[in-house]
């Protein structure tokens, strides 16, 4: 598991290759990754959005902003945890993905930014070079 700690908002994810949806001669590649957003804090929280960068085997980015997530936006009250799955495309057999949830305090409004940690998204058809 990758994990990150803002601001008291643990963010972990898990990241799997999955080869039935793949089809690697038309540079298609796909993963699932399954996060968990737990409130280590002592007040309650609203994720009201998203913001990831994709970085392909290749070095181009995406970026993909929007409300919610996966057409939620979750209320996490202090040691509870969300779980949610989505999946992610590639033209490559490698990529990247980091971000960040913009959460709001149910205390006092605040909004702030929560790191999601850098994680790889690898497939056994990386080719390998050893120096």
């Amino acid at each position: 598991m990758y994990e990150a700690v803002t601001r008291n908002i643990r963010v972990g994810v898990v990241p799997r290759f999955l080869e039935k949806e793949s089809a690697p001669a038309k540079k298609r590649f796909f993963w699932a990754y399954t996060i968990e957003i737990t409130n280590l804090g002592e007040e309650t929280v609203q994720v009201m959005g998203r913001h990831w960068h994709i970085t392909d085997g290749q070095g181009r980015q995406h970026e993909v902003r929007g409300e919610g997530i996966v057409g939620e936006k979750p209320v996490i009250a202090p040691g509870d945890s969300f779980n949610y799955t989505s999946g992610c495309p590639l033209p490559t057999p490698h990529g990247t993905m980091t971000g960040t949830y913009q959460v709001q305090s149910r205390t006092t409004g605040e909004t702030f930014a929560v790191d999601i940690p850098l994680f790889p998204l690898e497939s056994p058809y990386v080719k390998r070079v050893v120096h």
